[in-house]
């Protein structure tokens, strides 16, 4: 397949980021709009984050899959199948009127949005000549960054000046673009879609990983609403993950052709790198789920000035990204970068875990460059990191494990999150009312107050001071249960940096770092 050059170039650059964008924009637009979600299908923001796990599992199940798909289907047709499902699912997400309805289009909308950021980055590199996919990792790079960025920004507005469906229905228009430009100008490579008869399908593998990532997700999500082990869905649910799970393993190190070739993870390098994917993962996800509630539902911001929020600070993620993909193409150690990026966000999440009631949107731009310097610094170095001390023929194979788990460590993190902001509230609300003094003198006295403004009847007015005490002390609460979980974010980086020393760098040759990133963009 001869590499396109000038127009056709500019197209599948433009067509691939705009595609990886769109699926990386529909991991957080959602976010801002979670509060209007849960008002208008009448359930609470914690049922309705079960949209945001949905995308989440998908993407989780779908990523190491992408490979093994793209080569039994063939790359184009693949690529623009998914494009058509994301873009449909898209549609329906923006129809639903109930809360399964719009969990189940959103599970297949990211079963089409992890094929795209997978295959949008794989076709970019081959669209350039070796010794330049060093600028397609950073051109893709920014992407990566202002995606999930641009999404709250973009949701915001949508939701200050529209309603929720349309965040949804926003994608539409690009996805014809896209797929019509796809049809076009994107290449089949050569042989594609040719060996299925090579290809054995892996169905145990794919069921197995399906029903206890599943499984796993709704005990980590509904396990502290129904009580733990005291529910009997959650002890089924815990039994069928712990089974699949314990299978799977023991599936994919029988078969010749796993579907997920995890005896890869013997080697130390790929196996510590994971961790650190986890917790990037982890951080990543649950800081940008639990910002926009925070800056809601405590801080009073509207939907928009909590993306704006985001948005100027991930211009300077946007910069460094590219210079970061330049400077490992040619051969920069990527740990020292790992440490820092990670030190960064250790620096963010505890800095966000004192942040004041009356803080104001400027206050945060800082933090928020802090936040975006960091994952700019670790996310490109850990792909490379991943590779290291492999084989280049394992080089797709390690970076999809690598990249499932930083997706299943935001499916954790998101999941985590709505237990401890909800154990964090309770035990906050406890003790901020167990600590009131003279309570009956406070409602009497606010009551009093209100009949001198209003004429009320006592009655009237003692509901009244009685609705505003419980809502300042619950919003002290949740206020203090979100800063909670901030600092848990950051002793989860904390506790990770000292495992830095059990990784190793292997000076690779300019032909290993161009296989190393033509890998990365195949299996990301």
């Amino acid at each position: 397949m001869a590499t396109p050059k000038g127009f056709a170039q500019a197209i599948i650059v433009i067509t691939t980021i705009s595609a990886a964008v769109m699926e990386l924009v529909d991991t957080s637009i959602i976010n801002v709009a979670l509060n209007d979600m849960s008002g208008s299908l009448g359930v609470n923001i914690e049922d309705i984050s079960w949209v945001i796990t949905a995308y989440a599992i998908a993407n989780v199940i779908i990523i190491p899959l992408t490979g093994f798909l793209a080569e039994y289907f063939g790359r184009k047709n693949y690529y623009i199948v998914s494009m058509i499902i994301f873009t449909l699912a898209s549609y329906m997400c923006g129809q639903s009127t109930s809360l399964v309805e719009i969990i189940i289009w959103r599970f297949i909308q990211g079963i089409g949005g992890g094929a795209l950021l997978s295959t949008s980055q794989s076709i970019l590199f081959d669209a350039f000549e070796p010794k330049d996919r060093g600028k397609a990792a950073g051109l893709f790079g920014m992407g990566i960054v202002l995606g999930p960025t641009l999404g709250p920004t973009l949701g915001g507005y949508l939701m200050e000046h529209f309603s929720w469906p349309l965040i949804f229905l926003v994608n539409i228009p690009i996805g014809i673009v896209a797929t019509t430009l796809s049809f076009i100008y994107i290449d089949k490579k050569d042989g594609e879609g040719k060996n299925k008869s090579n290809i054995k399908i892996d169905y145990m593998g794919i069921g197995l990983l399906m029903a206890g990532i599943s499984c796993l997700q709704y005990v980590l999500e509904r396990g502290e609403t129904e009580e733990w082990f005291s529910s009997v869905s959650i002890r089924v649910c815990s039994l069928v993950a712990a089974i699949s799970l314990g299978l799977f393993v023991l599936q994919e190190l029988k078969v010749k052709q796993p579907a997920v070739n995890i005896r890869l993870l013997s080697n130390r390098n790929l196996s510590v790198t994971t961790i650190f994917t986890f917790v990037a993962g982890f951080g990543l996800f649950t800081s940008v789920f639990v910002y926009p509630v925070l800056a809601q539902r405590v801080l009073g911001f509207t939907p928009y000035e909590t993306g704006l929020a985001l948005l100027a600070p991930t211009l300077f993620g946007v910069i460094v990204m590219p210079i970061m993909g330049i400077l490992l193409s040619k051969g920069v150690p990527p740990l020292p970068f790992i440490a820092v990026g990670f030190s960064l966000f250790v620096v963010y999440a505890f800095m966000n875990s004192r942040v004041s009631l009356d803080i104001g949107r400027g206050d945060l731009f800082w933090l928020f460059v802090i936040r975006s310097l960091g994952i700019a610094m670790s996310q490109l170095p850990l792909i490379n990191q991943a590779v290291a001390g492999l084989h280049p023929k394992d080089y797709a194979t390690g970076i999809g494990l690598n990249n499932m788990v930083r997706q299943l460590g935001g499916a954790f993190g998101i999941a985590m999150a709505n237990n401890y902001i909800a154990r964090q509230y309770a035990q906050h609300r406890s003790d901020l009312v167990s600590g009131m003094q003279n309570g009956a003198a406070t409602v009497n006295g606010i009551a009093q107050n209100i009949i001198s403004k209003t004429g009320d009847a006592a009655s009237t007015a003692n509901a009244k001071a009685l609705t505003i005490i419980n809502g300042s002390v619950e919003r002290q609460s949740y206020y203090l249960a979100y800063l909670d979980t901030f600092r848990l974010i950051g002793i989860f980086f904390l506790l990770v940096l000292p495992l830095l020393i059990f990784l190793r760098v292997k000076k690779k040759t300019p032909e290993e770092l161009a296989m190393a990133m033509k890998a990365a963009s195949e299996a990301h």
